[in-house]
């Protein structure tokens, strides 16, 4: 007698996407290699090693996984990405095991002891990335200039987030933001210097505007800050194809930067003295790992929302702890943390914020359209 074959059926929606998951994993990789590379150049080897390290980790502790549940994913490229992630949220030249044990944990605690890929509560990148902050505050807060600026005088070698927060304690009122981090060491850099005055002379010209000079800097990368944070031009070019290629909802990482904008424009000129809707929005959106975060770890569709509105609480909530945490907390960066807690509260945005059914049957059948 044939045994009948048993089918497992889970809850609806069902709709079928081209896309899989080793070539989204693989697909947002690549996609970061151009922002991997400029670190590398701007760093050197106390770049690559931190990477590599944190990559192999990665892919050691998925086999380890792999090997203790029967299932093996490397192919996945999932582990691949997380160590690669948590790699980019090294500064350089830091101490080779912390992104190793980082990337340990975030492969075989965060995902690995919950079930592996899809059962995990929370972004296994930001979970490693967390623990390594946690663990090693010191060697987490260790910076260095990149090598084109290494050799330039009065120059500090403290990222613009951290050295701001330290001058705010004695910056008399009516303070800008650039005159504090020149009178603590960080001057802009005679590239700055250069593209600023041709574009205040051309472009800005035409519509009346004037951009300070600082800014340039913090687009390039021509400044302190991890690995993925100095590559801030590079990430956005790379979130853009994200968006286009439908790889990624624009969401997430939209609700988070206009949430964290409006706050930050609202209040944070209050600790310079200068009031409320005068916070400087550019430098808060370029500094820290606001946008790598914002594009690349929080819409991790494992542990983020699966419907449009969840989806803008979510980001909204994410920008709003990040300000919160960069306003009143003891560290400068607070996003990833921000990500983690709001994680907490998917199953019931979930839960309460459900997609319109006319809505959910129309997605439905323009993937069933496509397939």
């Amino acid at each position: 007698m044939k045994r009948a074959r048993s089918l497992v059926v889970g809850p609806s929606p069902y709709i079928f996407h081209r896309q899989t998951t080793a070539s989204f994993m693989w697909g947002t990789a690549a996609l970061l290699a151009p922002a991997v590379a400029w670190s590398v150049f701007c760093f050197g080897r106390e770049a690559a090693f931190p990477l590599l390290c944190s990559i192999a980790a990665a892919l050691l502790g998925e086999a380890a996984a792999g090997a203790l549940s029967g299932r093996f994913s490397l192919r996945d490229g999932s582990a691949f990405l997380t160590g690669l992630l948590v790699g980019m949220a090294m500064p350089p030249g830091v101490p080779l095991y912390v992104p190793a044990a980082a990337a340990l944990f975030a492969v075989v605690v965060v995902k690995g002891a919950f079930g592996g890929l899809g059962s995990n509560w929370m972004n296994p990148a930001l979970g490693g990335i967390a623990f390594a902050l946690l663990d090693w505050p010191r060697a987490m807060g260790t910076w260095k200039l990149p090598r084109q600026l290494a050799a330039a005088d009065a120059l500090s070698s403290a990222t613009p987030l951290g050295l701001l927060r330290e001058r705010l304690a004695t910056a008399p009122a009516g303070s800008d933001t650039f005159t504090l981090l020149a009178a603590g060491g960080l001057h802009p850099s005679a590239f700055d210097r250069g593209v600023t005055e041709a574009l205040n002379g051309g472009l800005f010209a035409r519509l009346g505007a004037d951009l300070p000079s600082g800014y340039v800097d913090l687009i390039v990368g021509n400044r302190a800050g991890s690995l993925g944070e100095i590559s801030a031009l590079l990430i956005l070019a790379a979130s853009i194809v994200l968006i286009a290629r439908r790889m990624l909802r624009w969401e997430i990482p939209a609700s988070i930067l206009a949430s964290f904008a409006l706050l930050q424009w609202s209040f944070g000129g209050l600790p310079l003295g200068n009031g409320f809707f005068a916070g400087d929005v550019l430098f808060s959106l370029l500094t820290g790992s606001i946008l790598l975060v914002a594009f690349f770890m929080a819409p991790d569709p494992v542990t983020s929302p699966s419907s449009s509105a969840a989806m803008i609480v979510y980001g909204s909530g994410v920008g709003l702890l990040t300000f919160l945490l960069r306003f009143f907390g003891s560290a400068t960066e607070g996003s990833a943390f921000a990500v983690i807690i709001m994680n907490c509260f998917v199953p019931f945005l979930d839960s309460r914020i459900l997609p319109r059914r006319g809505a959910r049957s129309s997605r439905a059948a323009a993937a069933g359209r496509g397939a």
